[in-house]
C-alpha cells in the first residue's frame, strides 16, 4: 500500500493544515460537541474512570495545538495513566489474571483433557435452564431432567425464546438457531443419562432433594463420570456425603442469569479429586466463562462478601438514611445498580430464607447482623419480598419502569441530619473490603487474583479499581487498616479488618508484588 501510494500522508502531516473551523474547542460550532461528551462520558463512567477524563481532555486541549505540540500533550496524558495505579490495577485483573483464569490457571497439569460431549442437566428451573442453554452454545449436546416432560420442556422453552430473539436480530441464523436447539433433549427418564459425559445438578437448594437426584444418578451414569452440583450456599462436602465416588464430586456455582453472568465458582469439596476439578474447567473452557476456585464453606466467596454489602443498604435503611441517597452513593462510586434494587431482584424472601436457615443451623453461634427486625417486617407483615413478589425497596410499573417505593419512610422514618454521599460511599466500598479481606484471611480464596475476579464478574464490584485486594493495595494495606479500624469504633465490630491484615500493614507489604 505504501509503495502504490507514495504520497500518502494524513490530513494533519501536511504543510498548511488548520483544524477545521480554525479555532479548535474555541469555534462555536464545537462548544456543543465538548459540552455534550463530557456529560455522557460522566453519566457512563460517574468520574470514576481516568482514562476518560485524559481522552477528553486531549480532544480539547489538542485541537487548540499545532499537531507535534498536541501529540506531545496526548503522550503525557498516556503515561501518568500507564504509571498510575489504576491503569496498572485494571490491566492486570480485567486482562492479564482474566486471561490465565479463562485458560485454565487452576487446572491439574497431570490430568488428561476430558472430551466433554453430551453434559445431563438434572432440574430445568431457571438456573437449570440457563445452564441447559450455555452448555449448548458451548458445542455440547444436552440431556435436561425432570420430574415431568412438561417441566423439562421448560428448559427447550428457555433456549427457544433466546435463539428466536438471535435470529430476529439478525445474530443467528435460522439454520444454526435449528442445530442449536437439535443439541437439547429433555426428559424424565433418568436411563437417559446413562451415557453422558459430565453431570451438573441444579434442582431446588434442599439438601433432601439432592441427595435423592444424586442417587438416582449415579445409580445409571459411568463409574468415571463426574458430578457438579450447582449451589449457591450449600457445602460441598456436606452433599458429596451423598455420592459414592465423593473424589468425583466437586460445586459449580453458576449465577443468575446463567447466560449472561461471566464468573463460575467451582468449589472442591474435602475428598474432590484432581479428575473433579480439571474436568470443571474444561467444561468451563467450553462455556468460556472466568472461573475462580474457592473454598468449600457456606456461601463460598461470593455469596459470603455480597450479603455484608446488602446489609449495610439496609441499616443504613433502618437508621433513617434516605434510600436514594443509598442507592446514588452505591452507583457513583462504580457499582451497577444500587444494593437496595439487588436485594429486589435477588428478594428479600430468599434473604430471609437463608437467614432463617442459617440461624437454625448455627443455633446459639449465630451471630445477628442487625438486619433481622427488618427482613422480619419487609417479608412478613407488609409483604414487600422482592420485585419478583410484586415490589420490595422498589415498585415496578408494567412498563418496566422503577421507583424507590414512598411508602417506606413510613416503616423507617428519615433521620432529621442525613450523612453526606462520601461517608455512605465510604460505608458501602469498606464494607465490601472487610468482608473480602476475611475471605482471604480465611483461605476462602487463596489469591488476590481470584479474589478480585470474583468481585468484578460475580457482584459487579466496582471495576475501575482492579477488584477489592487491588484495591486494598492501592489505599495502602495500613491505610486501610487504620480506617476501618476507625469505621469499627463509629459503626460496629463488623468493619474490624482481621490480624493477618494488620501483621500485613506492620511488615509494610501489600499483596501484589510490584510490577
Amino acid at each position: 500500500w505504501v509503495k502504490a501510494n507514495p504520497k500518502a500522508a494524513a490530513p494533519w502531516d501536511k504543510r498548511g493544515y488548520k483544524f477545521p473551523g480554525g479555532a479548535g474547542s474555541m469555534d462555536p460550532r464545537a462548544v456543543p460537541l465538548y459540552m455534550g461528551s463530557s456529560a455522557i462520558a460522566l453519566k457512563q463512567s460517574k468520574g470514576n474512570f481516568e482514562a476518560v477524563k485524559a481522552i477528553l481532555s486531549c480532544l480539547y486541549e489538542g485541537s487548540m495545538l499545532p499537531m507535534d505540540t498536541a501529540l506531545r500533550v496526548e503522550s503525557k496524558y498516556f503515561t501518568k495513566l500507564l504509571s498510575g495505579p489504576q491503569a496498572k490495577n485494571m490491566i492486570r485483573t480485567l486482562f492479564i489474571n482474566k486471561q490465565a483464569a479463562e485458560k485454565g490457571a487452576a487446572r491439574p497439569k497431570d490430568v488428561p483433557a476430558t472430551d466433554l460431549k453430551t453434559v445431563g442437566v438434572l432440574g430445568a428451573g431457571l438456573m437449570g435452564s440457563g445452564i441447559t442453554h450455555v452448555t449448548a452454545k458451548g458445542g455440547m449436546n444436552v440431556i435436561v431432567l425432570d420430574r415431568s416432560m412438561e417441566e423439562a420442556q421448560k428448559a427447550i422453552a428457555y433456549s427457544q425464546k433466546i435463539v428466536d430473539k438471535g435470529v430476529k436480530r439478525g445474530k443467528m441464523t435460522q439454520e444454526k438457531a435449528d442445530a442449536f436447539m437439535a443439541r437439547i433433549k429433555p426428559t424424565d427418564n433418568y436411563d437417559d443419562l446413562k451415557n453422558v459425559d459430565l453431570i451438573i445438578e441444579a434442582v431446588f437448594e434442599r439438601p433432601d432433594i439432592k441427595a435423592d437426584v444424586i442417587k438416582k444418578t449415579e445409580a445409571v451414569i459411568g463409574k468415571d463420570v463426574v458430578f457438579a452440583s450447582n449451589t449457591s450456599t450449600l457445602p460441598i462436602t456436606g452433599l458429596a456425603k451423598n455420592s459414592d465416588r465423593p473424589d468425583q464430586f466437586i460445586g459449580m456455582h453458576f449465577f443468575s442469569p446463567v447466560e449472561k453472568m461471566p464468573l463460575l465458582e467451582i468449589i472442591p469439596g474435602d475428598e474432590t479429586g484432581d479428575k473433579a476439578l480439571a474436568v470443571a474447567l474444561d467444561y468451563n473452557a467450553k462455556i468460556r466463562k472466568t472461573p475462580i476456585v474457592v473454598k468449600d464453606v457456606r456461601g463460598f466467596y461470593t455469596n459470603r462478601v455480597f450479603p455484608p454489602y446488602a446489609n449495610e443498604a439496609m441499616l443504613m435503611v433502618a437508621e433513617g438514611v434516605k434510600p436514594a441517597l443509598i442507592e446514588n452513593a452505591a452507583v457513583a462510586m462504580g457499582m451497577p445498580i444500587g444494593p437496595l434494587a439487588i436485594v429486589d431482584e435477588t428478594t428479600l424472601q430468599l434473604g430471609y430464607d437463608i437467614m432463617t436457615s442459617t440461624k437454625e443451623e448455627m443455633g446459639d453461634a449465630y451471630v445477628p447482623s442487625g438486619t433481622e427486625d427488618l427482613m422480619e417486617l419487609m417479608v412478613k407483615t407488609i409483604d414487600r419480598r422482592g420485585r419478583r413478589f410484586g415490589g420490595g425497596f422498589y415498585e415496578y410499573s408494567d412498563d418496566g419502569s422503577k421507583k424507590l417505593w414512598p411508602g417506606l419512610s413510613e416503616h423507617f422514618p428519615l433521620a432529621d441530619e442525613q450523612p453526606d454521599v462520601e461517608e455512605v460511599k465510604q460505608r458501602l466500598m469498606y464494607i465490601q473490603l472487610i468482608a473480602t479481606a476475611q475471605c482471604f484471611h480465611e483461605e476462602v480464596v487463596t489469591d488476590p487474583q481470584s479474589a478480585d475476579l470474583g468481585a468484578i464478574f460475580g457482584w459487579g464490584f466496582a471495576p475501575w479499581t482492579g477488584g477489592p485486594m487491588s484495591h486494598i493495595d492501592t489505599i495502602g494495606v495500613d491505610n486501610f487498616v487504620r480506617t476501618a479500624d476507625n469505621m469499627a469504633q463509629q459503626y460496629g465490630e463488623r468493619f474490624k479488618p482481621p490480624m493477618s491484615f494488620r501483621e500485613k500493614a506492620d511488615a509494610g507489604e501489600s499483596f501484589y508484588k510490584a510490577a
